[in-house]
């Protein structure tokens, strides 16, 4: 039994790290048990600080820097849209892309659907998926182990994959932007995959929402390659003046609302 119930533990913990907040029902669903169930086994994880207990929902206690990546894809999602149309409308048929995993660059992937013949590298799980079953597409997946809050790798295998390889255009995406410090991430493994991509690709296009151009405030620690003159930087709002120096010799686009994915 108690084999059974560590599963479910580790069942519930990664739907809840993924998602943030995950239902009763959900989970009940998830994993054939009754409501009842979910909650005997969730009650020692509350006890040990594993997850909360909220009502009819459980909700992750780690805060990791960035939000889980379900999280992420449902925020500013109109602006995400908006700027994947835009960067799908720059990339020809034919083109082959690097492409990182930041919730943008998934927006992207989906615009990307429209396009043919496509040769793609990524470390995300989810941008693979997306693009790798449409007719005419190669799709390689850098890396073999995942991380469990976005489907992403960082191992080894991820660089050595992307190294190996040549592409038109690198796609990437911030956790924030600030004026004096740039293009910014959390972790120091994105950085190097942002790094790796760029060393393979003829340019860049920077895809980040206009929320992340923040002046003030808590920000992340660790910058970005710096982007050479000439890359693409797509947001959807025109940033204000403080931006302008860190713009300057780039080509920005302010994309505007456009229709679904």
């Amino acid at each position: 039994m108690r084999s059974a119930i560590s599963k479910h533990e580790q069942d519930i913990q990664s739907a809840v790290s993924l998602r943030g907040t995950v239902s009763v029902a959900e989970l009940s669903q998830m994993l054939g048990v009754s409501d009842q169930t979910i909650r005997r086994i969730v009650k020692p994880m509350v006890a040990r600080g594993e997850v909360t207990k909220v009502h009819g929902a459980i909700v992750s206690t780690t805060s990791p820097t960035d939000p889980p990546f379900q999280t992420r894809m449902n925020a500013n999602r109109a602006a995400k849209v908006a700027i994947a149309n835009h960067v799908a409308d720059l990339v020809p048929d034919g083109a082959a892309l690097a492409i990182d995993t930041g919730s943008t660059s998934g927006f992207v992937a989906q615009a990307l659907r429209r396009r043919r013949n496509l040769t793609v590298v990524t470390n995300s799980a989810f941008i693979a998926s997306t693009l790798s079953m449409i007719d005419g597409n190669r799709t390689f997946m850098a890396g073999t182990q995942l991380r469990n809050h976005d489907g992403a790798a960082f191992d080894r295998a991820a660089f050595e994959v992307i190294a190996g390889l040549s592409v038109d255009i690198t796609i990437l995406s911030a956790s924030l932007v600030h004026p004096e410090r740039g293009f910014l991430a959390y972790d120091q493994c994105e950085i190097d995959i942002a790094r790796a991509m760029m060393q393979i690709s003829q340019r860049n296009i920077m895809a980040v929402d206009a929320s992340k151009f923040v002046e003030h405030g808590r920000k992340p620690a660790l910058r970005l390659p710096q982007l050479m003159p000439g890359d693409i930087v797509v947001t959807d709002r025109q940033p204000s003046s403080r931006f302008a120096t860190l713009l300057e010799g780039l080509s920005l686009r302010v994309a505007s609302e456009s229709q679904p994915l």
